[in-house]
């Protein structure tokens, strides 16, 4: 199935009943022309902007028969689809310690209309009509926040969740095993920035993994496509053990 580009989303790969789900809402530092977030250039090739790393992982997995893979296409700090619509963050002022003075007095609705609900409606569309076995919510995060300077996350991937756990606690040994450092995420976690989960798979008992990468391990090609074949491995293994 060719890829399916909207302003608010890409879809790549074909989408299947039983299959995997990637969910990567971070996956763009793309912003719109008509669109001035007011910041230095640079900043939209940081973690503030973009998961960095994640969009190549879940692209390398959609090629998979089974796995299908549904991306953000514009950038966090245009709208941010993983909190939800009454959250400031959504159309954030500030992020980590950085502000952002575009968004400022910005028509909130406008934006929400245009970038959150259509990202929001496709995943509830691909959840009901073909239901994955798994959806992998996928995320990269810096090592060190600017805001927080002296906390160091150590960990290669940390593992988020609300209420259920199941997906985590699968994945944990067998993340473990393969000779990675995995935690529960900090300095927030999936009780806190949950929008795709709650509305999508915990509120409805649909079986997920969230997980966060650092970003360090997957700049590069290679550390995509090694963590695209391990995460495929544990996915699988992990929708298995939930069924």
């Amino acid at each position: 199935m060719p890829a399916v580009t909207e302003e608010a989303f890409r879809l790549v790969g074909t989408p299947r009943f039983g299959g995997i789900l990637v969910v990567a809402d971070h996956a763009s530092n793309r912003v719109p022309d008509d669109i001035d977030l007011g910041i230095d250039p640079a900043l939209m090739d940081e973690h503030i902007a973009v998961d960095i790393g994640v969009a190549g992982i879940a692209e390398i997995m959609a090629r998979r028969k089974g796995t299908a893979a549904l991306l953000g296409n514009v950038s966090r700090l245009v709208c941010d689809t993983n909190r939800t619509e009454v959250d400031p963050a959504s159309v954030p002022e500030v992020s980590d310690g950085r502000p952002i003075p575009g968004n400022l007095g910005v028509d909130r609705e406008a934006r929400l209309a245009r970038f959150h609900r259509p990202f929001h409606a496709m995943l509830t569309k691909l959840m009901e009509d073909t239901p994955p076995a798994l959806t992998l919510i996928l995320h990269s995060y810096t090592d060190r926040l600017a805001t927080e300077p002296d906390v160091l996350r150590p960990w290669h991937c940390g593992l988020l969740y609300d209420n259920d756990d199941r997906g985590a606690r699968a994945a944990f040994p067998l993340l473990e095993a393969e000779g990675l450092i995995v935690g529960d995420q900090l300095p927030y976690s999936g009780k806190i920035y949950n929008a795709a989960i709650e509305r999508h798979v915990e509120s409805e008992g649909r079986p997920y993994l969230y997980i966060e990468i650092r970003q360090d391990l997957i700049v590069e090609s290679s550390g995509q496509s090694e963590w695209a074949d391990r995460m495929t491995r544990i996915c699988n293994r992990v929708a298995l053990q939930l069924a």
